[in-house]
């Protein structure tokens, strides 16, 4: 199950800014079904917030959208292009669906 961050407490939500966060996060576990409106979910404790969360606050968690395949491309070969040995990688930065490295 993944779960809704909307109502978390402010100082959970200090360093993040409110329109670049996940609208939901997790996968988590069902640990107990307490009632209709209430599940007990299994959640790591550094996040500290309530293990009983409304049913509302959740959404299931689907690892492929039906439909879609996820496709194993092969590497591109260049020719005529420099090319490069990475002995590290040192640091990994996604943005807008892109991801770039910082190599040694």
């Amino acid at each position: 199950m993944l779960i809704s961050p909307k109502d978390f407490s402010a100082e959970l939500m200090t360093r993040v800014m409110k329109k670049l966060t996940e609208k939901f996060i997790g996968p988590y576990m069902v640990r107990k079904i307490m009632s209709e409106n209430a599940v007990e979910l299994e959640l790591p404790v550094l996040l500290r917030i309530h293990l009983v969360v409304n049913v509302r606050r959740i959404v299931k968690y689907r690892e492929q959208v039906k439909g879609q395949k996820k496709i194993q491309l092969p590497p591109v070969e260049v020719t005529g292009e420099k090319e490069y040995e990475v002995k590290e990688i040192l640091d990994k930065q996604e943005r807008r669906g892109k991801t770039k490295y910082l190599v040694k």
